[in-house]
């Protein structure tokens, strides 16, 4: 039986792709199928141009057929969420404020990724302004319930399989707690190693790009190629080009040790499922409590995140208030009241933060602890979910890997959450390739199913 594209992930596929097993023209004509399949029921794109799409694959094609160099993600569909400028398709924020938007240029980000040759099949859907306010989007597990947000779309374009790869944004959860809920891998790097020229920006000190993919490869091959220096991001870093891929196919050169933390606020399901595993890792677990100021980290994140979006979207709002959400509204006003002293303290504390992980992350590995407060909720209940389990990791600036290795008793995914030092995405992604090999060679806890 031939094997159809569209199931495969980044790294298979390019390779076959690069081979001349399967044609980019193929590739991309899977992931529409499905799309076109799965998309009246999921709603994960607010814009897919079929023909261009195609259009870019046979020009991949021909490249390759006439010998000159492909890139790192030659042929590989990908979608970017609708808060990131494309050149001539519709950026338009999941907002009537951005209606009909046309962006002249690139994004940064996408300028690298089709640089390396990635087919951009359109835009996936994101929460009103990447905020939190429920999008259309419905879980692939289970369409009653939320993907998450505000990368929703991106979440479940992956977990349907309609594309391998997509691009998201984290300012508190948005990357990790969607991958949680819809059982994909989501990565977050480090602040600053991926440019955000050309991203909405909601809060400069947390705005974080972050992608999903099926496996921590691929998702470690998608943040390599958008990673680098933007000169229109004044917190990019300008460090050399990471080699994710690799790490993250390399098992550790030691057996790492894993410092597993419980956060208030996670159901008993998740912190049964956390207990499990540490008890499965037997001594390459030990159980830490969070280091001291953790337990306010989040209300920390929140006030530089509303402080930060009242000024950023000030011009949105002036312009059309009346057509934004209730939710958003309220925020904003939130933002305006907040006090500068109280913001200005606020930033201090990633320092402070960080110097409570070196303490531990210098004796350990890596974090293990919820991706999310536990499954995804239903949708009736209006809500994407809570960030409590991902705030305090987006303030400190530390790179965080979500991996689907558990579910709920009725198959609903529930993912655990790995934090490493900052800059240290490498590493991280090692210990999450020894960690999944650990648990799929019989060590995996036995009270929830592997999904």
């Amino acid at each position: 039986m031939a094997t159809d594209p569209a199931s495969l992930g980044a790294v298979q596929l390019r390779d076959m792709i690069a081979s001349g097993a399967i044609s980019a023209e193929a590739a991309t004509a899977a992931c529409l199928k499905r799309i076109a399949e799965t998309e009246p029921e999921l709603k994960a794109w607010a814009h897919v141009d079929g023909e261009h799409a195609m259009a870019q694959a046979r020009a991949l094609d021909a490249r390759r057929k006439s010998g000159a160099q492909t890139g790192a993600l030659h042929g590989v569909p990908v979608g970017i969420k609708d808060v990131i400028d494309t050149a001539g398709m519709p950026t338009e924020y999941g907002s009537p404020l951005g209606k009909g938007r046309v962006p002249r240029e690139d994004a940064q980000l996408v300028t690298r990724l089709r640089a390396a040759g990635a087919v951009i099949i359109g835009k996936t859907v994101t929460t009103e302004l990447a905020f939190m306010q429920p999008s259309a989007s419905r879980n692939p597990h289970d369409a009653t319930r939320t993907p998450g947000g505000s990368s929703s779309g991106s979440a479940v374009a992956v977990a349907a399989g309609q594309v391998p790869l997509a691009v998201g944004t984290q300012t508190a959860g948005s990357v990790i707690r969607p991958a949680s809920f819809c059982g994909v891998v989501g990565f977050k790097p480090s602040f600053g190693m991926i440019g955000r020229g050309g991203v909405l920006t909601q809060s400069p000190f947390l705005d974080t790009v972050g992608g999903f993919a099926r496996s921590t490869a691929d998702a470690a091959l998608l943040v390599e190629t958008m990673a680098g220096h933007d000169a229109r991001d004044r917190d990019s870093l300008l460090v050399p080009a990471p080699r994710l891929l690799d790490a993250a196919r390399q098992q550790p050169p030691l057996t790492p040790l894993l410092a597993v933390m419980s956060w208030p606020g996670a159901e008993p399901r998740m912190v049964e499922a956390l207990a499990e595993i540490a008890e499965a890792l037997g001594d390459r677990a030990v159980q830490v409590d969070a280091p001291p100021g953790f337990a306010e980290a989040d209300g920390y994140r929140r006030c530089i995140n509303l402080a930060e979006m009242a000024k950023c979207y000030y011009p949105l709002e002036r312009r059309g208030r009346a057509e934004m959400s209730d939710q958003l509204r309220a925020a904003l006003d939130e933002g305006k009241q907040i006090l500068a002293r109280d913001y200005i303290a606020a930033l201090d504390w990633r320092q402070v933060l960080n110097a409570g992980l070196e303490e531990l992350l210098s004796r350990c590995d890596a974090i293990l602890c919820p991706a999310a407060t536990g499954p995804a909720p239903l949708l009736a209940e209006g809500t994407t979910g809570s960030p409590a389990m991902n705030g305090a990791w987006t303030l400190c600036g530390v790179p965080a890997v979500t991996l689907p290795l558990l579910a709920d008793e009725g198959g609903l995914p529930m993912g655990v959450q790995l934090i490493g030092r900052q800059g240290e995405d490498a590493r991280l992604l090692r210990v999450a390739n020894w960690l999944e090999t650990a648990l799929a060679e019989g060590s995996e806890p036995t009270g929830l199913e592997k999904t």
